[in-house]
């Protein structure tokens, strides 16, 4: 019994050695090496740059008062439609106690001149009556009554304005009211109620009270870099497609581009800007529709071939500034493949497929890239 038990271990021993022989001599052996094989085809060559910006408005305006106080009420939202013209918020004044001052000593000396002219006209109407004064003294002394009167009511008006800032005489013109300039989207509105503002004068720019813009007027701007600026040309089109609207792609025509350029990770870029073409309902400024700020990529074609012979660049190889490829030959009744390698002359390329300009015809096949023993397993 111990006898059949050795000789079985020794079989079993046996057997995984020649078993590892063979494997390991089956490793040694050289793999035919097999090689992906391409049809030329005709097809139209794109080459293309992506560039990434973001959607603004063509012009945003800065909504400021004309007089300095205390924001009293905000009639708008950011997001909100406003006509030209339309108030947003309401300014209570505070006034300033030097032109308070002068404005009611202003109002004083107008009265007594008032009453000074009244009486005047008193005496004179009396004695005109009696015939003892002329016409002409007469229509003067009236003369300066209306005069008086009128400077009465511009230095009421004047002190209003200083402590109200506005007058009974024009409250539809008030300027404590402030009123959009411009139809449109009021993007933001950076003040509070009972925050102090300033009217803009020569020493500062005054207070925003709120940025509006026309979202129908929309602008790409985005940057290029210096290897493909020079492909571009005014006006040509471009695909906009917004980072937060996928399913969405707009176009737009190209309008500027910056004749300096600007360092950026230290590459040297240049500005551009694409006029956007906006569908209708897309800019009214509600839930989902185009937004100021938007990230967004733009898609130029820099150049095109139509209806060219074209390989997978894979296929090509490159040895100086001559190209070549392996042709299929001698693959007829199942013999092993041959390669002949042959010179062609290539042009456009969109980083897969490359123009064969000449070399190669549409009954030709190449070569490609060696297949690994992996991908062909799969």
């Amino acid at each position: 019994m111990k006898k059949y038990s050795k000789l079985i271990i020794a079989a079993i021993v046996a057997l995984i050695f020649i078993g590892t022989f063979v494997f390991l001599w089956q490793k040694s052996q050289p793999k035919e090496i097999v090689y992906s094989e391409f049809t030329p085809k005709t097809d139209s060559i794109l080459k293309t740059t992506i560039i990434t910006g973001k959607i603004e408005p063509r012009n945003e305006v800065n909504i400021k008062p004309q007089i300095s106080g205390i924001i009293a009420e905000l009639m708008k939202e950011p997001g909100q439609y406003v006509q030209q013209g339309e108030v947003i918020a309401k300014v209570k004044v505070i006034p300033d106690m030097g032109q308070l001052s002068s404005a009611e000593s202003r109002v004083r000396l107008a009265d007594l001149n008032l009453k000074q002219a009244q009486t005047d006209y008193n005496r004179e109407e009396a004695l005109h009556q009696q015939k003892l004064v002329s016409d002409d003294e007469y229509d003067k002394v009236c003369q300066q009554l209306r005069q008086a009167k009128e400077e009465k009511a511009a230095a009421v008006d004047a002190l209003q304005v200083v402590r109200d800032g506005v007058s009974k005489s024009n409250a539809s013109a008030s300027s404590t009211l402030i009123r959009s300039t411009i139809s449109g989207v009021i993007l933001d509105i950076p003040v509070k109620v009972g925050n102090s503002v300033i009217n803009s004068n020569t020493f500062n720019d005054g207070t925003t009270i709120a940025i509006v813009a026309n979202m129908n007027d929309l602008i790409f701007r985005g940057n290029i870099d210096e290897t493909e600026v020079g492909q571009l040309v005014i006006s040509m089109p471009m695909k906009i497609t917004i980072g937060a609207m996928q399913d969405l792609q707009f176009d737009a025509s190209l309008e500027y581009i910056s004749p300096k350029a600007t360092e950026s990770n230290g590459a040297n870029q240049f500005e551009i800007k694409a006029a956007v073409s906006v569908p209708a309902g897309s800019a009214n400024g509600t839930s989902g529709s185009l937004r100021s700020g938007y990230s967004a990529n733009a898609e130029i074609v820099l150049a095109r071939a139509e209806n060219v012979i074209t390989v997978p660049e894979s296929a090509i190889e490159f040895s100086g500034d001559t190209t070549f490829v392996y042709v299929v030959k001698g693959k007829e009744n199942g013999e092993k493949a041959q390669y002949e390698r042959k010179q062609v002359t290539t042009g456009l390329s969109n980083g897969v497929d490359i123009e064969i300009k000449s070399g190669l015809t549409l009954k030709d096949k190449v070569r490609g890239p060696e297949i690994i023993a992996d991908d062909a397993e799969k």
